[in-house]
């Protein structure tokens, strides 16, 4: 019995050491900070070293995107021995009241942390730890201030990295950096606060692939916190792995170029590499230099002004603007036509003025001469052949399945649809299926001849630059295409696997024949609307649009559109070119604008000097 006693005497002892054991590490845990505050300490011995980002090359091994570097003015207040103010203020150039803002702007910057079991609030500044005093400081900046940081215990240089552009082209395409936010910290914790992050462009959508592999050094220190050497002889200590370099399908003089031409006007340049889907070069005018948003002193002092600026140098035209094709459309129509069995490659239709409006010009008797024509009233009649087909006896239905099966073909060339590139900021344009045309009218309320205007490329139709490019790309490719993308490869590995994908449309090879024909004679034959778009020795295929312009209900000049490729055989560039109100049709100002980037990238120079004079001298910038 005496044993059994001592037996539960014992279980207790050990059930009361247990608790007490619990409630100690709970305290230290949970309620006493200044564990917190140690692990805070030990913590510090810890420094991660992060890579520059990697650098991009154009296709022709151009540097476009590299690092310069910068320096920060780190300090520690812990480490500060009596700072005469006075005396560091007079050398950073600075007041002595800003040097005191510039303590409290640090020290509020940390925020507050509340402790819900015990009800106090405390900073979470640590005097021991360092921050950055002045940030982004340039070469010359900090070489007038270390040689005097001895005199200023606690202040320390520390070297980082800035994005540099050598040609101030592509701010569109490349993007730019900006400090990360705590959301974005808190969801990946590769982010520490003040690092930076792609913000647009290919800096943003390849953000992982730029960033590198971060390293880390472990240091000891003294009881005073004094750095005093590595850890373990380095024995733990990783390197820093800068990203392999980017290699992008963009030529940077020629995007340099196109940027020149469309000066003094809006638009976009979008042009594509057809057998591969390589943007060569995508133009948005007005444009920026790149370089006035490297880091956050410049981005404070330029963002604002180009966010305001209401040419909007800061919007993605060739993605994000959706424009009415005009007669470009045409093409598909014709492809479209074809493959339903609606018309053949010799089909003619009278150009009827009184069904659509149209230019002086003899009837076309065939696909190539409708394209070459460029003849509404024909387009109007194989439309309406297309959608009205006879399959159902109520013109109504008949016509919910025509512009359905319409829909599909053109989704199948990528119209209506986002384009999965490589860059944020696009949009899919508008291609109207039954649904749309249901919202407006009513379900079997609508008919061919309430949505006519689609057979030319008007009315609802809406598409973007870069989708009217890619068409270029297919037309060029007889019926299929990669889709269009910058980064050619990264490092030695080619692009993304899904940028290897080729996309076939729903339209047989052979309908692109006559088509294809028809481009050539819009440029190289009498009764084309293109001929300012001939090269020398190139056989150039394209077609014009002129697109129709209103504000609210007050008509405006004229969009000019033109789509091309070069040379007709064996393409090795697409073109659309979109220059709003330009007045005049597609032929007067975008085909002179695409033939001499075709011009430039297929010879390397520009042999038509009058008719670059002439685009480099016009201002088209203001409407009306």
């Amino acid at each position: 019995m005496k044993f059994d006693g001592r037996k539960y005497v014992i279980i207790v002892i050990f059930v009361l050491i247990g608790i007490l054991y619990a409630f100690k590490l709970f305290y230290m845990q949970v309620v006493d900070e200044t564990w917190k505050l140690r692990a805070q300490q030990i913590a510090e011995k810890r420094r991660e070293i992060t890579p520059p980002r990697a650098v991009v090359f154009d296709r022709d091994g151009n540097k476009i995107v590299s690092n310069k570097t910068y320096y920060n003015l780190m300090m520690v207040e812990k480490e500060m021995d009596n700072l005469d103010t006075l005396a560091f203020a007079k050398l950073i150039g600075w007041t002595k009241e800003e040097v005191e803002d510039r303590f409290k702007t640090i020290v509020a910057g940390e925020g507050k942390y509340y402790n819900r079991h015990t009800g106090k609030t405390t900073s979470n500044y640590q005097s021991i730890r360092a921050y950055p005093f002045i940030k982004e400081l340039t070469a010359e900046e900090m070489s007038r201030i270390a040689p005097h940081l001895e005199n200023f215990k606690g202040f320390y240089e520390e070297v980082s990295s800035m994005r540099d552009y050598p040609y101030g082209n592509g701010a569109n395409i490349l993007g730019y950096l900006a400090e990360v936010t705590q959301p974005e910290i808190d969801k990946d914790k590769f982010y520490k606060p003040g690092a930076r992050i792609g913000r647009a462009g290919i800096e943003r959508y390849y953000e992982k692939q730029f960033r590198g592999e971060k390293g880390v050094r472990y240091i000891v220190t003294s009881a005073m916190n004094n750095t005093v050497g590595s850890f373990e002889n380095g024995k733990y200590d990783t390197i820093a792995k800068q990203a392999p370099p980017i290699h992008l399908g963009l030529d940077v003089e020629l995007q340099a170029y196109g940027e020149k031409l469309l000066k003094n006007k809006k638009g976009c340049i979008v042009a594509i590499e057809p057998s591969t889907g390589e943007i060569l070069a995508m133009v948005s005018s007005p444009n920026y230099d790149p370089n006035l948003l490297v880091g956050n002193r410049k981005i404070r002092e330029n963002y604002p002004a180009l966010l305001k600026n209401k040419d909007k140098p800061l919007f993605p035209r060739p993605l994000a603007s959706e424009y009415m094709p005009g007669s470009t459309f045409k093409l598909i129509q014709s492809l479209i036509g074809m493959q339903e069995g609606v018309i053949t490659k010799d089909s003619g239709f009278p150009c009827n003025k009184s069904v659509v409006g149209c230019h002086n010009h003899p009837s076309a008797q065939n696909v190539s001469q409708a394209v070459q024509m460029s003849c509404n009233p024909y387009y109007y009649a194989v439309v309406r052949r297309i959608v009205q087909q006879g399959k159902k006896k109520s013109s109504f239905e008949d016509a919910e399945i025509g512009l359905n099966r319409w829909a599909e073909y053109m989704h199948s060339f990528g119209l209506g649809v986002r384009l999965e590139t490589d860059i944020t900021g696009l949009r899919s344009g508008v291609i109207p299926d039954s649904k749309y045309y249901d919202k407006w009218y009513g379900h079997h309320q609508w008919k061919f001849s309430t949505i006519r205007s689609i057979s030319i490329g008007q009315g609802e139709v809406q598409l973007t630059p870069l989708q009217l490019a890619n068409l270029a790309a297919i037309m060029a490719n007889r019926g299929w295409y990669y889709t269009p993308h910058f980064v050619k490869s990264i490092g030695n590995d080619g692009p993304l696997e899904k940028f290897r994908v080729k996309h076939r449309t729903m339209v047989d090879r052979i309908h692109f024949d006559p088509v294809v024909e028809g481009m050539r004679r819009v440029v190289h034959e009498a009764g084309g609307t293109a001929r300012r778009a001939r090269i020398d020795s190139v056989i150039v295929c394209g077609k014009t649009g002129t697109v129709e312009n209103y504000i609210g209900s007050v008509k405006q000049k004229n969009h000019s559109v033109f789509i091309a490729f070069a040379p007709m055989n064996n393409p090795k560039i697409a073109i659309s070119v979109f220059i709003e109100n330009a007045g005049g049709g597609g032929g007067t100002w975008a085909a002179p604008t695409a033939s001499l980037m075709m011009e430039q990238y297929l010879k390397g120079e520009v042999t038509s000097t009058a008719k670059e004079k002439r685009i480099l001298d016009a201002v088209l910038s203001t409407p009306k």
